[in-house]
């Protein structure tokens, strides 16, 4: 069986949560433009496989679910010349192993057992996988996203090239170098101590599955601290005023290619004015009806995300240290 590199030991709150396993030693120091030819030499690569944005497993361990060997690879994909293609990307390298990223063009309806295309999100709400496992999806999908909306040049319009295995961009035409990026997202848990007690704001869009509340979260925009972020989002999605911002934990979000940054926030008030457009509902609530939501026991039926989400473990946090 291989082996990554173990973090299970890391003090780090992100460690826990799901796609934050990434164990792979991307040898960036060392890239050039055989690093992808000579890891598809390897006998012993392994591939995880895409499709249609959704990542293929077949029976096995956690921690082989997703690792396709080179003959396994061309069961499904065929035996078509890999080097030099758009689709693959060296990820990286575990006990000199190499690991790579193949975008097929399989249909995921079409797999029969025992393969089956499965959902990112369903990866650590059903445990399907080892950590290091759904760190090394994550960092797969976001790059393949990142690819695909890349190919032209941002400085002169024309087409670019991918270079050292997939963490470069070249435009054929000006010579610019454009690198793989990652959009920074806070998301943050509101809370409120007066009183009447400790409370902790909870709101639900539009398109969240029926009955479950979550974190309030946006997009870091130029120019901005992480905190001055956290400000801004909450006041323009509840109207609330925040004063302390305080960093918990991180987790790669493949969707196409973020970072949840999370947060706690200290309102001065608890005078909510929802921004309608942005939220169906929002509403404070205490440590005993957060607890509940997350062991799935409220009286009204109503939940958190799943565990292994960012927003689940800042919920867990704050109802289970009451200094927060």
């Amino acid at each position: 069986m291989l082996k990554f590199s173990d973090t299970s030991d890391a003090v780090d709150s992100s460690n826990k949560l799901g796609f934050a396993g990434r164990t792979l030693d991307p040898q960036a120091e060392k890239r050039d433009e055989s690093s992808l030819a000579k890891a598809l030499a390897n006998p012993d690569a392994q591939f995880l496989l895409f499709a249609r944005n959704k990542i293929i497993l077949k029976q096995g361990t956690p921690e082989q679910r997703a690792l396709f060997s080179h003959a396994e690879m061309r069961t499904l994909q065929g035996d078509a010349d890999l080097t030099g293609k758009e689709n693959l990307i060296l990820l990286g390298e575990a006990e000199g192993i190499a690991y790579l990223a193949l975008d097929t063009d399989l249909a995921p309806e079409a797999l029969t057992l025992p393969f089956e295309a499965s959902e990112y999100r369903t990866l650590y709400t059903h445990n399907l996988l080892s950590p290091a496992l759904s760190g090394m999806i994550a960092q797969g999908a976001a790059l393949l996203a990142w690819h695909k909306t890349h190919r032209f040049c941002g400085r002169c319009g024309q087409q670019t090239e991918m270079r050292i295995g997939g963490f470069k961009r070249v435009c054929t035409s000006c010579n610019a170098e454009h690198f793989p990026r990652t959009d920074p997202v806070v998301i943050m848990l509101v809370t409120h101590k007066s009183a009447a007690g400790d409370h902790c704001l909870l709101a639900r869009g539009a398109h969240f599955a029926p009955l479950t509340y979550s974190c309030l979260a946006g997009f870091v925009e130029p120019g901005e601290t992480i905190e001055n972020a956290v400000r801004r989002e909450v006041r323009e999605e509840s109207g609330l005023p925040v004063g302390q911002v305080t960093y918990h934990a991180s987790q790669p979000w493949p969707f196409p290619y973020s970072l949840m940054i999370g947060c706690f926030a200290q309102s001065f008030s608890d005078e909510l004015n929802l921004d309608q457009d942005e939220l169906e509902d929002g509403r404070w609530f205490t440590r005993e009806e957060a607890r509940a939501m997350l062991d799935n026991n409220h009286d009204q039926g109503l939940r958190t995300p799943p565990a292994g989400a960012i927003a689940s473990a800042l919920i867990r946090h704050w109802v289970e240290n009451p200094d927060k």
